[in-house]
Order: structure tokens, then C-alpha cells, then sequence
């Protein structure tokens, strides 16, 4: 027993590793064999970047002990501000570097203010999420522009691998889920972001730049979520300014799925894209399964509250463990 909360500490993505396969049996036995075919693999996995990145930003930002509930209007922000750019001229890489720019804007604002007047970050991006998509609509003029017709798309959407099983998408989600990993696992920065999150009077006594810290994960989740939202506008072709509605609280919920903390502190890359995936097969699932696809909410919702409730439950089990040994 000792041996599984000392595994489960320190790979606190486990749990949901375990359930999505069993989830995925599950599903496998109640659609007769369809769910593990190539044509349904390459839709789940086809759409799977778009959320895997932006709860890869809010994983790490929820390691370092803050929220972004933003992250679904930066998702819609980023590419209207691309599109209406190149409608008026801009070459696509300028678009996108803007684009970037102002998602860094926001992640700015949003740690700024947070850490500036002491104030809880859920309250800071709560007001972030009607202002950002406030600017989507204003900016689009109320009607999605159109897209030019000679957009490196090929670089984004087009299919790749082995039967044509990936999208372009995948190959930059699978990069940036790389190198955030190795950055959280295998750097002093990485070291510094659960230090923050963990107990931020220690962190700052030992001479870390909590402030800074904070700061990098704001923007670095922004970032995130802005390129996964030009992934989905690339992929449908239309930049429509409700995109995104929601995306904030299944990001969450793809963290604390996944193991990551909600008082900071712990947490993997590995573990939100966990989470995610959980979410999409569940999705999935419950279509092929004919299923109610109302029930798909109440899912997330329950699985949520229990990773919540089971994490707690791990980790007191763990530390009364420790204090009798």
C-alpha cells in the first residue's frame, strides 16, 4: 500500500491514465468494434490538439498555483485578429506573430494585475473572459471575415503518417507537449514553477522570482491557447467569434483530471493531455455508444469532482503514511 501513494505522488497522472483505458475498453465492447477503427481514431485525434494545448497552458499556469478561466475568448481572439489583419493586407507570418503578441498581451494583463494588487486570479480572468471575446466581436464588425485563399493551411490541417492518421495539428501539439514537458521536468524554471505553486513563502525566500514566475505561465498560456484556436479557424476555414465558449472549464477539468492540484504545486504536462483525451473518448464514446449526448456533460462534471475528491483522499492517506513511518 505504501508503494502505491508513494507511485501515485509522484506520477499523479496515473489514475486518469487508468481510467481512460478502461474507458476506452469500455467504449471498444459497446460500439462493437467501431470505436478503435482508423476513420474514428483520426477524427478524435484530428481535433484533439486544439484542446490538448490550451490545457497544456492551464495545467502549468495551475501548477504555479494561479487560473486563467480567459483562455476560451483567446482561443476566438487570436485568430480574428489574424484573419482581419490579412483581409487587410498582412502577410500570414505577420498575422500570426501579431496574433501571438496580443494573446502575450493578455497573459500579461492577467498576471499583472493578479499578482500587482493581490487579488485571486479566478476574479482577474473571470473579468479577462467577457473582455476578450467583447474584443472578438468588435473586431470581427460582427460578421467572421473571410479567410484568403492562399493561407499555408497544408502547414496546420493537412493529413500526415500512416494512413493519413494525423493532422499537421498533431505534429505541433505532440512539439510543444514535448518541450513544456521537458521545460517542467527537466529545468530550473520548470523546477521554480512547482516551487512557486507549491509554497510561495518558501519559493521566495530561497530567491526565486515568484513574481516572474506567475508572470511567464499567464503569458505562456495565453500563447497556448491562441494557437490552438488559429488551429481550429485553419481547419474549419472560418474564424467565427463563438469559438471557444466553454473551452475554460474543460481545460480545468483536463488538469484536475489529469492530477494536477488545484492549491498548486503538482501536476504534469503529461497529465493534462490525459485529461483531455478522457474528454474527447468520453465524447466520442457516447455517440458511438448511443448514448444520450446530454449525459456527455454530466460525465466531466462527475469525473471532476472525483478526481478532486480522490486526489485529497491520496494525498492525506499519503502524508499520515509518511508521519507513521
Amino acid at each position: 500500500m505504501k508503494r502505491l501513494f508513494k507511485t501515485y505522488l509522484e506520477k499523479p497522472e496515473l489514475a486518469g491514465l487508468i481510467l481512460l483505458v478502461l474507458l476506452i475498453v469500455l467504449f471498444q465492447i459497446r460500439s462493437q468494434g467501431v470505436f478503435l477503427n482508423q476513420d474514428n481514431l483520426r477524427g478524435i485525434l484530428g481535433i484533439l490538439p486544439e484542446a490538448g494545448l490550451v490545457a497544456i497552458g492551464v495545467t502549468i499556469l495551475m501548477i504555479s498555483g494561479e487560473f486563467d478561466l480567459s483562455v476560451g475568448s483567446v482561443f476566438a481572439l487570436m485568430p480574428m485578429t489574424m484573419a482581419v489583419l490579412m483581409v487587410h493586407g498582412a502577410p500570414f507570418p505577420l498575422a500570426l506573430l501579431a496574433g501571438l503578441l496580443v494573446c502575450a498581451a493578455v497573459g500579461f494583463i492577467n498576471g499583472y494585475v493578479t499578482i500587482r494588487f493581490a487579488i485571486p486570479s479566478f476574479i482577474t480572468t473571470l473579468g479577462m473572459l467577457f473582455m476578450a471575446r467583447s474584443l472578438t466581436v468588435v473586431v470581427s464588425g460582427g460578421f467572421p471575415p473571410l479567410l484568403p485563399a492562399d493561407l499555408p493551411t497544408w502547414l496546420f490541417t493537412s493529413f500526415v503518417g500512416p494512413g493519413n492518421m494525423f493532422r499537421m495539428s498533431f505534429v505541433w501539439f505532440a512539439g510543444i507537449a514535448l518541450l513544456t514537458s521537458l521545460m517542467l521536468s527537466h529545468t530550473n524554471f520548470g523546477n521554480w514553477i512547482k516551487a512557486t505553486g507549491g509554497f510561495l513563502p518558501a519559493a521566495a525566500s530561497m530567491g526565486i522570482p515568484t513574481a516572474r514566475v506567475k508572470l511567464a505561465c499567464f503569458m505562456l498560456c495565453s500563447m497556448l491557447a491562441g494557437f490552438a484556436g488559429m488551429l481550429q479557424v485553419l481547419r474549419l476555414g472560418s474564424p467565427l467569434p463563438s469559438i471557444g465558449e466553454g473551452m475554460e472549464l474543460q481545460a480545468v477539468a483536463s488538469a484536475v483530471i489529469g492530477g494536477a492540484s488545484l492549491a498548486g504545486g503538482i501536476g504534469t504536462v503529461m497529465g493534462g493531455i490525459i485529461g483531455t483525451t478522457l474528454i474527447r473518448v468520453i465524447d466520442n464514446g457516447l455517440v458511438l455508444s448511443h448514448v444520450d449526448a446530454n449525459w456527455f456533460k454530466f460525465a466531466i462534471g462527475f469525473l471532476t469532482i472525483f478526481a478532486v475528491v480522490a486526489n485529497a483522499w491520496m494525498r492525506k492517506r499519503a502524508k499520515a503514511i509518511k508521519m507513521e513511518g
